[in-house]
């Protein structure tokens, strides 16, 4: 009977990364926005439009999207301007602007669906008393980032919570407003989010004269 050593048995190490784009995502671009915006206003995907719009406003992450109630957003049948909601890896509270878009948005999915204000505002289309997955979310992400042409493995839900956070950052040079949007506790953790670097520290440092 042949005998086999560990070392022959033993399968080869496969790194848990090979194959995948690790790191953060990075946020999407302006452009990328619109592309992605315009392509679920011509398909008419009106759920996926409020939620696309809602993401980018929001900045929240994915896990508190999802489980956002139709009242959270809603005053009535009318759609917020501002809303504050809790996050559910802190439980510390949240605010965030709702533009005009984004409500539009909204109001047609709501009132198309005739969801009531205690009603999740995404619904799992399995089980409407249960919210849209966090799964589901990314699925639907992936197929948003595709259909512009970008590559689904380099982006993920969190590049839409850092897009607008970005773009404030970039025209503001104001870490401190971007962390109180992203509803971060500790201004180190925005400044990782955010990926600010010494170039970033330099560029600044250099446009002011003394």
């Amino acid at each position: 009977m042949e005998m086999h050593t560990f070392e022959q048995a033993r399968k080869p190490f496969v790194p848990w990364n090979k194959g995948r784009v690790t790191g953060q995502k990075p946020p999407l671009k302006p452009r990328e926005v619109w592309a992605i915006r315009v392509r679920l206003q011509i398909s008419n995907r009106v759920r996926d439009l409020a939620l696309f719009n809602l993401a980018i406003d929001s900045k929240l992450r994915g896990c508190d999207l999802v489980h956002l109630r139709v009242e959270d957003v809603m005053q009535g049948d009318q759609v917020r301007t501002r809303a504050l909601v809790s996050q559910r890896k802190t439980g510390a509270p949240v605010q965030f602007e709702i533009t005009e878009q984004a409500r539009a948005a909204i109001a047609v999915w709501v009132r198309g669906k005739t969801l009531k204000g205690s009603d999740w505002l995404f619904p799992s289309r399995v089980d409407k008393s249960k919210p849209m997955t966090t799964r589901q979310y990314g699925r639907l992400v992936d197929e948003w980032i595709e259909a512009i042409g970008l590559a689904p493995s380099a982006y993920g839900t969190h590049s839409l919570r850092r897009t607008k956070a970005a773009l404030i950052y970039r025209k503001t040079g104001n870490i401190r407003a971007v962390q109180l949007l992203l509803g971060h506790t500790k201004l180190d953790s925005t400044v990782r989010y955010l990926g600010v670097e010494v170039e970033d520290a330099l560029a600044i440092a250099e446009s002011i004269d003394v």
